[in-house]
């Protein structure tokens, strides 16, 4: 499975920016994929998923009302619309997709595919 990231960048604070992640090489359609992020000196977060069959989303607290994710079944490609960016926000973008049937954001990094992260920088 591949997962090709793109869309990062330079934003200022209030700006907007939107991130894709297609995937490829898939025999059959995973449950959902998502995206994470990994500020520098961090651990990585969970930051939105949403589910191929259904588009049930789902959002960490500190990106609720701010970010969009959104799905192309037909391209296999998920996308983050990210508003209303903050200094905060500043972090490597890694796009990610379950290996099993399910999406647990707690679940160790092997369970899910990877990919190369995009850098998105905020400036105040």
């Amino acid at each position: 499975v591949q997962l090709q990231a793109s869309g990062g960048g330079l934003a200022q604070a209030g700006g907007s920016l939107r991130l894709s992640c297609a995937a490829s090489g898939r025999t059959s359609r995973s449950y959902a994929m998502g995206w994470f992020r990994q500020a520098p000196g961090k651990e990585r977060e969970f930051v939105a998923a949403i589910t191929w069959i259904g588009g049930g989303t789902y959002y960490a607290d500190s990106v609720k009302g701010r970010f969009t994710i959104s799905r192309d079944n037909a391209r296999s490609t998920v996308y983050l619309q990210m508003d209303n960016l903050r200094v905060e926000d500043t972090a490597v973008y890694y796009c990610a997709d379950s290996k099993s049937g399910s999406f647990i954001p707690q679940a160790d990094q092997t369970s899910f595919y990877w990919g190369q992260g995009t850098l998105v920088t905020v400036s105040s």
